[in-house]
């Protein structure tokens, strides 16, 4: 049986849709049985009169004016819906905190079927699970992680950019042995350590002997700059005299 999965992303005008934000960017990358293939799916989408604020521009470099004479979302629903497909995975990145409740919101104000939660997979979930190396599980940590290059994505963000480098990810986490849980590896450690220990005789001591020199500067030091020092024997052989 052949198993389609389709990585996504999406560009925005902000974090609200129900603020009024909207997707000014989708790409889409299909995994055909295990490989990345030449098919994806790349639109720019007019906002329709939302302003790109400057915080969201800085992160994707895309601008009203360069966005003017792009289709509408309206336009470019149906197409993307031909390219998820009917029986694709859908895989975003942080895809339950933002991708899959921003596009479903848009594809529902038209009328149009939502991505059903049953093939909504959110690559932030599925490396928790299964890669336990990043201190967080960005798409840059991932990357950095399972050496995928972030060249092509320059100075800004896109979405094809980054949908390609989420289907590289994907596929390395795939590949991660999850055999072992956290609780498996923190519980195998513990042993591991217990058996490890030594205690009273059998503990190995280790002596490390301070060189002649390093003695003779040392009680040189004290002689010049510490005065009647009490843990020097000769103090307490004064303070016995006395």
């Amino acid at each position: 049986m052949t198993t389609r999965i389709i990585c996504f992303d999406t560009e925005t005008t902000g974090f609200d849709y129900a603020k009024g934000d909207r997707i000014i960017e989708i790409g889409a990358v299909e995994i055909l049985d295990g490989k990345i293939t030449d098919r994806i799916f790349h639109e720019y989408i007019n906002p329709e009169g939302k302003i790109i604020p400057p915080s969201a521009y800085s992160v994707h470099k895309l601008s009203n004016e360069f966005l003017a004479d792009k289709p509408a979302f309206a336009k470019v629903a149906p197409k993307l819906w031909e390219f998820f497909g009917e029986d694709s995975t859908i895989v975003a990145h942080n895809g339950s905190g933002f991708d899959f409740p921003f596009i479903n919101y848009e594809l529902t104000q038209l009328g149009l079927p939502a991505i059903p939660s049953a093939r909504q997979l959110d690559s932030i979930t599925l490396a928790t699970g299964k890669v336990f190396g990043p201190k967080n599980y960005t798409l840059d940590s991932l990357a950095k992680w399972f050496e995928v290059s972030l060249a092509t994505r320059a100075d800004a963000h896109g979405a094809l950019v980054d949908a390609e480098i989420l289907a590289k990810v994907y596929l390395e986490i795939e590949k991660t042995d999850d055999k072992e849980s956290v609780a498996d590896i923190i519980a195998r450690e513990q042993k591991e350590l217990a058996a490890a220990r030594r205690f009273g005789a059998n503990f190995p001591r280790r002596e490390f002997p301070v060189p002649n020199a390093d003695m003779a500067a040392h009680k040189n030091f004290l002689e010049l700059n510490v005065k009647d020092a009490i843990w020097r024997e000769d103090s307490h052989s004064a303070e016995a005299k006395s």
